[in-house]
Order: C-alpha cells, then sequence, then structure tokens
C-alpha cells in the first residue's frame, strides 16, 4: 500500500467511526421507553447500534471495493499473486475485535449492574437485608427462595403476584385481595411482582419497559420497575411453553395515581384498604 493513500485512509476510518455514532445516535428502533429501566438499557442498545454499524459499513464497503478493484481484467487468464504474511494486518484484525469484544463486555456488565442484575450475586452478603426488604413487602412469603435479576423487594413499593400458567398470567393483589388478567399499576410509581409458574418455565417480559424475567415453577422470582408513561402495554411470555405460546399474552395498564386508586377502590376486596 502507497504511503501517499495513508492519510485518506485515515479519513475514511475516521468518517466511518463518525457516520456510525451518528446513526447510533439518531436512528431509533426501540419502542417506546415507559419504565426507568428503559433509559439505561437503551443506552446499551445505542452503543451496540452504533458498533454494528460501523462494522457492517466497513466490511461491505471494504468487500465491494475488493470486487471492483482487485476483479478479474479482460484477458488475464493466471491465478492472482500469492500473498502471505503480513504482519501489521493480521495484528490490527486481531487487537480491533479484541478491543471492541472487552468494551462491549465491560459495558454491557456496568448496565446490567446498575439495573440490578448482580444484586444476586452479593446475596451471601446482604442475605440479611434481603430477607428484610422482601419481609417488608411480602410478609416474608418465599423470602428463602427468592431468585431473580432484582432480588431486593423495593421497601415502598406495590406488591403483585403474578401466577403463569399455560396460557395465562393472573395477577394477584395482596392489599385488597383483587384478582385479574390484567396488571394494573400507578404511573411514577415502584412496583414489585413476585412471580412463580405452576406448570412450566415462562417469562414475562414488557418491551416498553426492557424488563424480562423467567417464571420458574417452585422457584419464585421478584421482578422491580417504575413505569413512566400511562398507557397500555403487551406483556408476552417469551420462553416456549406449549402449543399456544404464541397467545400467552396480557396487558399492563399503567395509570395516573387517580384513576388507579379509582379502579383499586372498584375492585377490592377489602374494605379496609379503601380507608
Amino acid at each position: 500500500m502507497p504511503k501517499s493513500s495513508a492519510p485518506l485512509i485515515i479519513g475514511l476510518i475516521i468518517a466511518l467511526v463518525v457516520g456510525g455514532i451518528l446513526i447510533g445516535e439518531n436512528i431509533n428502533l426501540l419502542p417506546v421507553d415507559a419504565s426507568s429501566n428503559a433509559t439505561v438499557y437503551d443506552e446499551l442498545f445505542k452503543v451496540l447500534f452504533s458498533i454494528g454499524t460501523i462494522l457492517f459499513l466497513g466490511i461491505v464497503g471494504l468487500v465491494i471495493y475488493s470486487l471492483i478493484r482487485f476483479r478479474r481484467k479482460p484477458g488475464q487468464i493466471g491465478d492472482g499473486l500469492a500473498i502471505e504474511d503480513n504482519l501489521p494486518l493480521e495484528i490490527f484484525w486481531t487487537a480491533v475485535p479484541t478491543i471492541v469484544i472487552l468494551f462491549v463486555g465491560l459495558y454491557s456488565y456496568d448496565i446490567y449492574d446498575r439495573m440490578g442484575g448482580m444484586q444476586s450475586l452479593q446475596h451471601a452478603n446482604h442475605n440479611s437485608q434481603q430477607m428484610a426488604a422482601n419481609q417488608r413487602i411480602w410478609g416474608g412469603i418465599g423470602s428463602g427462595s427468592i431468585s431473580a435479576n432484582n432480588m431486593e423487594g423495593k421497601v415502598g413499593a406495590l406488591p403483585v403476584e403474578v401466577t403463569a400458567m399455560q396460557f395465562a398470567f393472573l395477577f394477584h393483589y395482596p392489599k385488597g385481595d383483587i384478582l385479574t388478567g390484567e396488571l394494573h399499576v400507578p404511573v411514577g410509581e415502584p412496583v414489585s411482582l413476585r412471580m412463580e409458574s405452576k406448570d412450566v418455565i415462562h417469562a414475562f417480559w414488557v418491551p416498553e419497559f426492557r424488563i424480562k424475567q423467567d417464571v420458574i415453577p417452585g422457584q419464585p422470582t421478584i421482578l422491580n420497575f417504575t413505569p413512566t408513561k400511562p398507557g397500555r402495554y403487551p406483556i408476552i411470555c417469551a420462553e416456549l411453553c406449549g402449543p399456544y405460546h404464541g397467545g400467552m399474552r396480557s396487558t399492563v395498564v399503567v395509570e395516573e395515581s387517580n384513576d388507579y386508586q379509582t379502579w383499586f377502590e372498584k375492585n377490592s376486596k377489602d374494605i379496609t384498604t379503601q380507608t
């Protein structure tokens, strides 16, 4: 490669990186963000989308350039030049993917930790705090077997018991003794779901909340979130659970506080909770 082309190549690389970052920051392929978790997750998505765009455009551009620049010319009947052992190039294409993978891995770990995913690793050191938090929300029910991305129940959160079965979700509100097929929650207030399956493994997934948690038979899991936008959002089972898996759906209804309180009082069986 002639030295005179080095500035051009560096310029192309810079343009490629800047273009990939701009595309990742300005093109949003995700659904509306409707929970406090969404903004954290979307940071990671933008970074990964930018990296993917840079790699895609760079590789495709290099392939197209090679097809044109090194194509067989009219009258050529022999083989191409046998080129071997380009140490700088081999170091480059080994170092760049290594750096990218390390960066993505460390950044993903940070995002997962900020979303509460690493709390389960601290179970041995914070067992008493976790059990106390669960006890304050759930009255100690199943606190010894709780495991989830967000293990500690959020004190002051709205507790809801979720039962998954083939092929439906049921939601029970201990305060008020309400049983419903839709999840109703107030906007801006934390919610703590205690989930358990009655048959096979299911998954509780709300794309707009950027949350997904397996629901396992015999092993209750807790999922915490805070909705930020009123609306109706689909709840999808994201774990193959049987022949009608595709139809296992429900809805989470995020309402203003007054609307939620009206719904709660209308459906509550516990009169004392309405006073």
